[in-house]
């Protein structure tokens, strides 16, 4: 099987990895919207999220089927998936992951994970989770999506960090929990992150104690545009709950928006799995599907 896969629409290009089904560049008209992975900051581009979103207290907790022991943001993301199918007009591609002897001994749960990306508009590329209970027991986990963006973009002349924002579809209040030891969510501490307003300027002093963390955002939609020229990136993601947004330290030149179904273990929950806030609980036999859709303008 090749290591990538590259789908076309027009002028728009996707390039997908077999090494944890990672979206590995996004172009339209030949400007790379995607973060390349300097390692300088961050060396990943966007990794998927999967059986877990986020830390465990420690890296571990204790579920009904027994010990789960994953490190932030589980085991998708590193391990190979195999190719599942291409479209016949080159749009489409769908990797596959399914649980081995050697993933129950981390999470002890069958499961497959299907992975698609489609190029579903002329500027648009949607993302889409399918997860499936092959066992015979409750398969309890999170999912979600880490893509990052080149801010600003390649080739935007003269543009700065400091000329994007966040978009909102209509103003609102919103708080995030501090990030706590252990890459938990603090339960006693939040900051404030919007007050009644539709947008939210960008600057490297947002990202100085880690990610933030929205609930709940209006029509599930925001946008990151520059203020200079208009450019940037929407993305809409109706079926999931949260959405992390984040750059690393050092003023890197990206911006992480991460729709997720669940999030870390809060520093007030014990260590059941299936006590985390959020979990899904998919029966045996279920799917559960899930997407989000990336813009480009």
């Amino acid at each position: 099987m090749p290591s990538s896969i590259t789908i076309t629409r027009g002028r728009l290009t996707a390039t997908i990895s077999a090494l944890g089904a990672q979206l590995m560049s996004l172009e339209l008209d030949g400007r790379e919207y995607l973060w390349q992975g300097d390692r300088r900051w961050w060396g990943k581009r966007a990794p998927i999220l999967f059986p877990i979103v986020g830390s465990l207290r420690a890296d571990h907790a204790l579920s009904r089927s027994g010990p789960v022991s994953l490190g932030r943001h589980g085991f998708a993301r590193d391990l190979e998936h195999h190719l599942a199918g291409t479209s016949d007009d080159g749009r489409s591609v769908t990797f596959e992951l399914c649980d081995t002897s050697e993933t129950r001994k981390l999470f002890p749960y069958a499961f497959r994970l299907r992975t698609s990306y489609a190029l579903t508009g002329p500027a648009s590329l949607t993302q889409t989770f399918s997860v499936t209970n092959t066992g015979s027991v409750t398969l309890p986990f999170s999912v979600g999506g880490h893509p990052a963006f080149n801010v600003p973009v390649p080739s935007a002349a003269g543009e700065r960090f400091e000329d994007f924002k966040l978009e909102f579809s209509r103003a609102w209040s919103a708080r995030s929990p501090v990030i706590a030891e252990g890459g938990l969510l603090s339960c006693e501490r939040e900051r404030a992150v919007l007050d009644d307003a539709d947008a939210l300027p960008l600057t490297h002093e947002l990202f100085a104690s880690d990610a933030i963390m929205l609930t709940d955002v209006p029509d599930r939609v925001l946008r990151l545009r520059s203020a200079r020229s208009g450019h940037g990136i929407s993305i809409e993601f109706p079926d999931f709950r949260h959405i992390g947004i984040w750059s690393a330290a050092g003023e890197a030149p990206f911006v992480a928006l991460e729709p997720w179904t669940g999030h870390a273990t809060l520093t007030c929950e014990d260590d059941v799995f299936e006590h985390k806030r959020d979990i899904i609980e998919l029966p045996a036999g279920h799917t559960d599907e899930r997407s989000f859709t990336v813009g480009l303008f």
